[in-house]
């Protein structure tokens, strides 16, 4: 072994001097954290009020579009199956799939991911319509065969949205599984509805 390029480590010696130096920089130093401490704070405080928006807004529009059109005498009176839910259970889950989709999209902001690719943006805009516009055609306009383009429509933005969330933030991604379950159940009830 070539003990010519070996170097010895030492510790160096502290003088007096040196450790006044020592206690002095530790002491501005705690002065400076508590300068970076506030803006800290300010854009955590600004983070939670923007996630609070991106999970309101969905959540809103989704009780707007219940309050206008979630009700058909039809859907209440049909004899269904027991894994086709109710329709308050239906009108739950798609409240809560909106708030996981702006908690998703919220998250996928935060990382800059539709800076760096517009096309995410589209895609979750999108799919957010085609969930809006699922109650008024299938309850208002009872168009079962549009509602069933509607419904397939949103499950492939939630799978391109999944597969688009996954290279930023795989939480994100993770969040959007369940919303895909749920409009996939929707298309399903959407087909037995158009077949009876």
């Amino acid at each position: 072994m070539d003990t010519q390029n070996l170097t010895h480590r030492t510790t160096p010696t502290t003088d007096d001097d040196d450790t006044a130096a020592v206690r002095t920089n530790t002491v501005d130093d705690v002065d400076e954290n508590k300068e970076t401490r506030r803006p800290k704070t300010v854009l955590a405080n600004r983070g939670l009020k923007t996630m609070g928006i991106a999970i309101t807004l969905p959540i809103l529009l989704t009780l707007t579009n219940i309050y206008f059109f979630g009700s058909n005498n039809n859907y209440r009176l049909t004899s269904r199956p027991t894994w086709v839910p109710p329709i308050w259970a239906l009108h739950a889950a798609c409240l809560g799939s909106a708030g996981l989709m702006g908690l998703s999209g919220w998250m996928v902001w935060a990382e800059g991911g539709f800076h760096r690719k517009p096309g995410m943006m589209g895609l979750y805009l999108g799919q957010l319509g085609l969930g809006l516009v699922w109650d008024p055609v299938v309850f208002g306009m009872r168009a079962n065969g549009v509602g069933l383009m509607v419904g397939l429509g949103v499950c492939y933005a939630l799978w391109r949205c999944y597969r688009s969330f996954r290279e930023v933030n795989k939480t994100a991604a993770d969040l959007v599984l369940p919303c895909l379950g749920w409009a996939g159940l929707l298309a399903f009830v959407n087909l037995k509805f158009l077949l009876t």
